[in-house]
């Protein structure tokens, strides 16, 4: 923290920080005698039956003040909202994709974070690399959970050579200390051909799989390799044959973990199936599906979802959609089987023409074949002058999470200028795309009552590592 203390931004009304006298523009300089030093102390200091708190109003000095909140929310907001700096990444780790973005692209972008507070927040990956004894600690005694890891290999010589820091093998230590101490944990794994596949992957999964039932799940993710790597490791993507042989280590480690602990632990990316032309797994084999975000078993919840929303559709609501034409625009990788459940809400509704129109990444290369790695000037080029019907609909993971501008800065606007169409954004699971293919914008009752049973993650497409 700094000398200031932390600014405050907004004050709740009613809140316990309104009846204070707090306002925007006030610093919050110290709790119980303690300075802040992040989001995360706040909360834990301020979660008690009663709190002292030094503070420091524009203009007027500093005032000590003595609250009794039992242990309710102060209602305050911080002009930055981790109330520290971010923590930049120390490693320069051969499959990383901010490396291979092309130059002229907003800043933002080019920031690699190994942040372990991101972790909690946002559900970031981090390597350890970043953390002192000091930050474990903290996460023990604040009982801060799941902590999500970056492991890639349990080889500490081969997760120096990867993450190119000489300290990464040392980091995988930590884990044991969380371990010990009960931290729920999940891991994540990005696959390199013929580095860390193999042999190294069959005996990362079994020294992971002796943290279960701490380390709750794993991952395993194909490297994802853009057209600007000139210069960066040689690396080859993944092929059938080798994606089928990662498939090959991670399900027989699926079937002995799962006879021993009752849950399957490590998960390939749906990816790997595509690659190996492979079906999606049973949905139970997903153990509830804890690695969404990593895309894992997305396809399979998409297609439950969707299902299950086209059902609670006919007994909810009556009436027929109108006869309509309308596209919807994603990833090469996902297409076909976004495809498939429009097949099967056409077959519901017939009166209703619904294409599916895949998009080649000639912005990044044809390899990156997710959808959240589409830019507005690949969808421009390659939807200009198709018929797109009355709406073209885009899935959230292509835009910047809470706004309406692509990875390339050009905004929905103003590609529902250059198409001629308007253009809605799908947000989340398998019910928000039916909603959107139908046309029903129902009231907020209706949808916190739909709600149930469907998961909460950004898009329904894959993500890339």
């Amino acid at each position: 923290m700094s000398a200031e203390g932390h600014v405050i931004k907004t004050v709740d009304p009613g809140s316990i920080g309104a009846a204070l006298g707090l306002g925007p523009g006030d610093r919050l300089l110290k709790i119980n005698g303690r300075e802040i030093e992040d989001i995360f102390d706040y909360e834990y200091q301020v979660d008690s039956p009663r709190v002292q708190l030094l503070v420091e109003k524009a203009g007027e000095g500093q005032y000590e003040l003595e609250v009794e909140n039992d242990f309710q929310d102060l209602g305050l907001t911080f002009e930055n909202g981790l109330m520290s700096d971010y923590r930049s990444c120390s490693n320069n780790c051969i499959f990383c994709f901010i490396d291979q973005m092309p130059p002229g692209m907003r800043e933002t972008l080019y920031f690699k974070d190994d942040d372990s507070r991101l972790s909690f927040l946002q559900g970031n990956y981090v390597t350890l690399t970043n953390m002192k004894d000091h930050d474990i600690k903290r996460i023990i005694e604040f009982k801060l959970a799941p902590i999500n890891i970056s492991v890639h290999t349990t080889n500490p010589e081969l997760r120096c050579r990867m993450l190119h820091n000489r300290f990464a093998g040392e980091a995988l230590k930590k884990i044991d200390t969380l371990f010990e101490a009960g931290i729920p944990m999940n891991g994540q794994i990005v696959l390199c051909r013929d580095i860390n596949d193999g042999e190294e992957l069959n005996q990362t999964i079994g020294d992971l799989s002796r943290y279960i039932p701490c380390m709750e799940s794993v991952s395993v993710v194909p490297v994802g390799l853009s057209r600007y790597r000139e210069g960066l490791y040689p690396l080859k993507a993944f092929d059938r044959e080798s994606a089928a042989s990662a498939l090959a280590v991670i399900e027989r480690w699926q079937e002995k973990l799962y006879r021993e602990h009752g849950v399957h632990f490590i998960h390939a990316s749906d990816e790997f199936y595509i690659l190996a032309g492979r079906p999606m797994p049973e949905a139970d084999r997903y153990d509830g599906f804890p690695q969404l975000e990593n895309g894992v078993g997305m396809l399979r919840l998409l297609d439950m979802e969707v299902d299950e929303a086209l059902l609670q559709v006919e007994e909810d609501f009556e009436g027929e959609p109108e006869p309509e034409r309308l596209c919807i625009a994603t990833g090469r990788l996902a297409a076909p089987y976004v495809e498939a459940q429009m097949k099967k809400i056409m077959s519901r509704y017939p009166q209703l023409s619904i294409q599916v129109r895949p998009i080649r990444n000639d912005f990044f290369g044809e390899s990156i074949t997710v959808a959240g790695l589409i830019t507005g000037q690949d969808l421009k080029a390659q939807l200009s002058g198709c018929e797109l019907g009355t709406r073209l609909l885009l899935p959230a993971c292509m835009f910047r999470s809470g706004e309406e501008v692509f990875l390339d800065d050009m905004t929905r606007e103003e590609l529902q200028n250059a198409l001629q169409v308007p253009v809605h954004i799908v947000k989340s699971s398998g019910q928000d795309l039916v909603y959107a293919v139908l046309g029903i914008e129902a009231e907020d009752d209706d949808m916190e009552d739909m709600s149930d049973g469907f998961a909460e993650y950004e898009g329904y497409e894959l993500k890339e590592i």
